[in-house]
């Protein structure tokens, strides 16, 4: 009797494992979202963050419970991208608002897992000043109308983002793809397993996580609350920014895309709920 229970509380674990990979996965290549953030959210990034920072002392500790994680994130990363691109050429500013409406439904975890540790003295500080950061960097490059041609070095900027929308929470690479027209080629190659752009992508996020991981992993280990409210304004400002203002021209515009932003943070709030009911171990 007490295996058999075992064995489904097991494949219980596995398949929320699986479920949380997949959204992870799904996080990672949407826009305005972090994977890192989910990551948080599911009281995964900790043991994430720890194997790529010490990936020979915590391999026999951390990879076996993080295999389902793993699985799932190669799930929801690949099986989105085709869906995505479609969305986001034929309905651009609906599906930009379930993504604006999925990050706003987010928030309050976000603030609950910024304090989780004790609140600081000065902790807005650090968040306010990252939305000046991030609003001066794309009014500017707004401003510049930059568009770059896509190569093999920018691809292997656009996988330096990528890898930074995972191990820094918060972080979205399309933050920074979007302006500069590389999210649209990039998240298409991936969609359709382009070597061409799956190679120098996967090589610039090999680049990030061995000469980034530490460097984040010891700022969130010594300044957590502060690291933390400082990536919650780089949220704001990056979601400020990618609301499709001009998709507002129409009554019927405006309806539709205010129900895209409601049913997205409806979902968020739901998911945020279901995380919140299940306790699984971390390693």
């Amino acid at each position: 009797m007490h295996q058999k229970q075992n064995q489904r509380g097991g494949s219980k674990f596995f398949l929320i494992r699986v479920l949380q990979g997949v959204v992870i996965g799904l996080g990672a290549v949407l826009p305005g979202i972090s994977g890192g953030v989910l990551g948080v959210i599911f009281g995964i990034y900790k043991p994430i963050m720890e194997l790529l920072s010490h990936p020979v002392k915590n391999f026999k500790t951390h990879v076996p419970p993080l295999i389902p994680v793993i699985l799932g994130g190669i799930i929801g990363f690949l099986g989105v991208a085709n869906i995505l691109a479609f969305f986001l050429e034929k309905y651009p500013d609906p599906s930009v608002c379930v993504f604006i409406g999925l990050i706003t439904g987010m928030l309050p975890s976000l603030f609950r897992e910024a304090n989780e540790k004790g609140r600081r003295k000065g902790a807005f500080i650090p968040m306010f000043a990252c939305m000046a950061a991030i609003f001066a960097i794309l009014i500017g490059l707004q401003m510049t109308a930059i568009q770059v041609e896509p190569n093999f070095l920018w691809y292997l900027f656009s996988g330096f983002c990528l890898a930074l929308s995972v191990i820094a929470p918060g972080m979205s690479f399309s933050t920074l793809l979007m302006p500069l027209g590389l999210y649209t080629p990039f998240v298409d190659g991936i969609g359709h397993v382009d070597m061409n752009i799956l190679i120098p992508g996967a090589i610039g996020a090999i680049i990030t996580v061995i000469c980034l991981s530490k460097a984040i992993n010891a700022l969130f280990d010594n300044f957590y609350c502060l690291a933390f409210h400082g990536i919650i304004g780089i949220v704001i400002a990056a979601t400020i920014m990618t609301i499709p203002f001009s998709g507002f021209s129409s009554p019927e515009a405006v309806f539709i895309n205010l129900i895209c932003m409601l049913a997205g943070i409806l979902a968020a709030l739901l998911l945020d709920r279901f995380n919140s009911r299940i306790k699984v171990d971390t390693p």
